[in-house]
């Protein structure tokens, strides 16, 4: 394969909602370029980009698959995006190492929630987007309304380059308002006739075109100069203003295919080759130290490793993108993380399953090599000297969790080791070990994310585990001021232990003043600030230790034996023996003995009177409560609401954002569970939904008996 460069490499996105046909349209451009020589179908199970067993099983894709096409001496390095909601991963990966995103619309359904997610996902990130209207020949395709909601949801901006003569079985047609011709198809598809617009065409052919001209026009000054001149733009210069308007966000320009019968695929790839931005005209990528790193392909060579995957009797396959030099087979290159070395003892550029070794590899294109011995996702890849570490690809936050454990105990540790490694694959898959709950979590996208890693441990991996409901990390605070003493002695022959504490508690909150004087059983104790120590518990909240003592009654140094001795207690509240928080401890009085007290006596002092002294001081249970913003179709708005309203949520505010109504709320964990399910059955699976921890609050009252009933229930049980 000829050595590619910068300014023949175009790197570019499928994405679009589940059952769009992004996988049918991979198979077309392969079929197209000569890569295959059939095309395969999802039915079938024998696509390029689909060939896992897991996505066989399903029938939908879960990874995301790079392949590449040769068009016109042009590279176009193409990502495979999954398009439901659960694989988000792959999206996300796919565009930080793209340029250009195709959007792909199923005719049946036009713009989709996974069509407003991806966009989103585009914007944030800058990127230019093609909107590709697949499906014409289904007879719910309605292209003129799919065109009306893609201006009234995206703007002006959308602007047609080409529109179907008819939709439905009938579709065989098209005409093409950039280069003013009709595309004419026989029923198997493949090469078009290409002929004149039909007279009957014509006026509402011009009309589109002269709109399309005017948006190329508006992206650049002196085509609109030109355009002002000559009402018109050449093709060539057309194509330039498309260009611009698509690298500066300006134009987001509307194609036709149907790719279950390869036509408009072919026009679609000459416009991707002949006008879509090069790598070269991109902006650059920033390295962690705020660098900007141009691709170059005079400049050191460094890879950044975005994808990796685990295919059988090859193992690790690790997905590159060469951000800067050149890389060639052989070359020792050194981990920027580890400081270790590698071999690049091959090089591939794939087409899913399919790998064609190359030689060499340039700035800005997209490769793969094997047998790494510490590469994972999301490293670098430096020769000697080079410095470059990349860590721009940031995943969404979880939104689904499970606790997994394995059928059969011991088989705990194997695993771990295969969770470890299936999240190399996928990197919204977090696994977190919860001291706090004593369980193994799993977070995830969705049901069917979680749904996807069990089948794999039970057909890959040939272990069965299972699923539980995640326990909730409730936290315990004081609601009012309590004081307490305690002496710990004990005599034994010899020294013995003496130390006496006393203490109050009160809640603690950021800022509150410390009063000079409390009131303890009708006596009034003036506080006198010897000693303070402010500690940020690792589970969120502060705990916060006065030394108050006065004339030596406990010596200074028994301090910090006294806040080890309330940290124990800390990790383990009364209620339901969850983190406490929030806690501020004045240490006002106590006692000691000039020859049996020791540190063991002051912390074992400070650890009852501090328990006895919460117990008393309205304990209360805190809960966590998660920011919520749900995308919702207008129609279903109020059924959503009622349900969030029904999970104690409380709604915020409210919005409307590309189409879709955007609820705000305010949700217990507790009540978000299960949501992604019962979310995608009211709404038919038309909505969507993010969240992020806010803060902990107080339990209504009747939820913290029932909560401390269930406690106590187990503690019984495991008596």
């Amino acid at each position: 394969m000829k050595v590619y460069q910068r300014n023949e490499i175009k790197n570019i996105s499928l994405l679009g909602s589940s059952g769009a046909g992004k996988t049918t349209l991979a198979e077309a451009m392969l079929f197209e370029s000569g890569i295959i020589k059939r095309c395969g179908t999802v039915a079938a199970k024998n696509t390029v980009c689909d060939y896992f067993p897991v996505e066989h099983e399903y029938g939908y894709s879960v990874f995301s698959t790079v392949f590449h096409v040769e068009w016109n001496k042009r590279k176009l390095n193409i990502i495979d995006a999954p398009g439901a909601d659960d694989f988000v991963g792959g999206v996300v990966t796919a565009l930080n190492v793209t340029d250009t995103a195709i959007i792909v619309l199923n005719g049946q359904y036009g713009p989709e929630v996974g069509t407003q997610n991806h966009f989103r996902y585009t914007r944030k990130l800058n990127k230019p987007v093609i909107f590709l209207l697949n499906q014409l020949d289904q007879d719910k395709c309605d292209y003129d309304t799919i065109l009306e909601e893609l201006k009234e949801v995206y703007g002006a901006g959308v602007v047609p380059v080409q529109y179907p003569l008819t939709t439905g079985p009938d579709f065989h047609a098209l005409i093409d308002v950039l280069v003013m011709k009709m595309y004419t198809w026989k029923p198997n598809g493949g090469e078009p006739t290409i002929s004149p617009i039909p007279a009957e065409e014509m006026e509402k052919a011009m009309a589109m075109h002269k709109a399309l001209v005017e948006a190329a026009a508006e992206n650049d000054e002196g085509l609109m100069n030109k355009f002002f001149e000559n009402d018109t733009l050449s093709e060539n210069e057309m194509r330039e203003g498309i260009r611009k308007g698509l690298a500066s966000r300006g134009i987001f320009p509307l194609f036709c295919v149907c790719t279950g019968k390869d036509m408009g695929v072919r026009r679609l790839m000459e416009f991707l080759g002949n006008v879509v931005p090069f790598v070269s005209e991109m902006p650059c990528v920033e390295n962690v130290a705020g660098d900007a790193v141009a691709p170059n392909v005079d400049g050191p060579t460094s890879l950044y490793f975005f994808k990796t995957s685990v295919e059988p009797h090859i193992g690790e396959i690790s997905y590159f993108k060469v951000m800067s030099g050149k890389v060639r087979e052989g070359m020792d290159l050194i981990h920027a993380d580890r400081e270790s070395k590698e071999r690049i003892a091959q090089l591939y550029v794939v087409a899913g399953a399919i790998r064609s070794k190359v030689e060499e590899l340039s700035a800005g294109d997209i490769g793969a090599t094997v047998k790494l011995k510490d590469v994972r996702t999301g490293n670098t890849l430096n020769e000697k000297g080079c410095e470059y570490c990349f860590n721009f690809i940031k995943y969404p936050n979880s939104k689904f969790t499970r606790a997994i454990k394995p059928m059969v105990e011991s088989d705990t540790e194997k695993m771990m080791s295969i969770l470890t490694r299936m999240r190399e694959e996928d990197p919204t898959w977090v696994v977190e070990q919860s001291k706090e709950l004593r369980q193994t979590l799993v977070h995830g996208q969705g049901e069917f994310h979680l749904r996807t890693l069990k089948w794999r441990f039970a057909h890959n991996e040939k272990m069965e585990v299972m699923f539980e409901e995640q326990k909730i990390p409730y936290r315990e605070t004081i609601t009012k001021m309590a004081a307490a003493d305690y002496r710990h002695k004990k005599q034994s022959g010899g020294s013995g232990q003496f130390g006496e504490v006393s203490l109050l508690v009160e809640p603690y909150k950021e800022g509150d003043p410390l009063p000079s004087m409390y009131t303890i059983n009708g006596k009034e104790i003036k506080i006198s600030v010897k000693g303070k120590e402010e500690i940020t518990l690792d589970w969120g909240g502060k705990l916060v230790l006065i030394n108050s003592i006065v004339g030596g009654a406990i010596d200074t140094r028994f301090m910090p034996a006294i806040l080890k001795g309330i940290m124990t207690r800390m990790d383990q509240g009364p209620l339901t023996g969850s983190y406490a928080r929030d806690v501020r401890v004045i240490v006002y009085d106590g006692k000691m003995h000039p020859v049996d007290s020791n540190e063991i006596s002051f912390m074992l002092a400070g650890r009852h009177a501090f328990s006895e002294a919460f117990r008393n001081a309205g304990p209360k249970i805190l809960e966590p409560i998660y920011n919520v913003e749900v995308f919702v179709p207008a129609d279903k708005t109020g059924d959503v609401m009622s349900d969030l309203q029904g999970r104690r949520g409380v709604i915020v505010g409210m919005s409307s954002e590309f189409g879709y109504e955007k609820l705000e709320a305010k949700v217990p964990l507790k009540e978000m569970t299960s949501y992604s399910t019962t979310l995608s059955s009211i709404t038919g699976g038309r909505a969507s939904f993010v969240m992020k921890f806010d803060r902990y609050e107080l339990v209504p009252n009747d939820i913290q008996k029932q909560l401390i009933s269930d406690f106590m229930e187990g503690e019984n049980k495991e008596e």
